[in-house]
């Protein structure tokens, strides 16, 4: 993302089915990166509507939607000239499927 804006260098996008989900997720991540790396948040927003939750940890900023928001906001087509780092377990640097019924590898 450093080639598109200077404020942050990784941008994560996923997607919660409940607010319970997204606290939990959003807890989850809090504990790994401050217990397991020692990286701190700078920032929280939406914990409480639970519909966008956005943590910042300043080069990483990680954004935790609703389905329906997530479609209303579309965050991947805003920033879509930014390249894809493959997770570990994607053979490839294929986008995400556009489609939910798609078949996934």
């Amino acid at each position: 993302m450093r080639e598109i804006t200077p404020v942050f260098d990784y941008f994560v996008i996923a997607t919660g089915t409940s607010r319970r989900q997204l606290h939990a997720i959003s807890e989850e991540i809090d504990h790994c990166l401050e217990d397991e790396l020692g990286d701190s948040r700078m920032g929280i927003e939406g914990y409480s509507e639970s519909r966008w939750i956005l943590l910042d940890y300043g080069n990483v900023v990680i954004h935790l939607f609703d389905g329906e928001t997530r479609e209303y906001y579309a965050l991947e087509q805003f920033w879509n000239a930014a390249p894809q780092v493959p997770l570990p377990w994607q053979k490839s640097q294929e986008p995400p499927a556009e489609s939910p019924s798609s078949p996934s590898s």
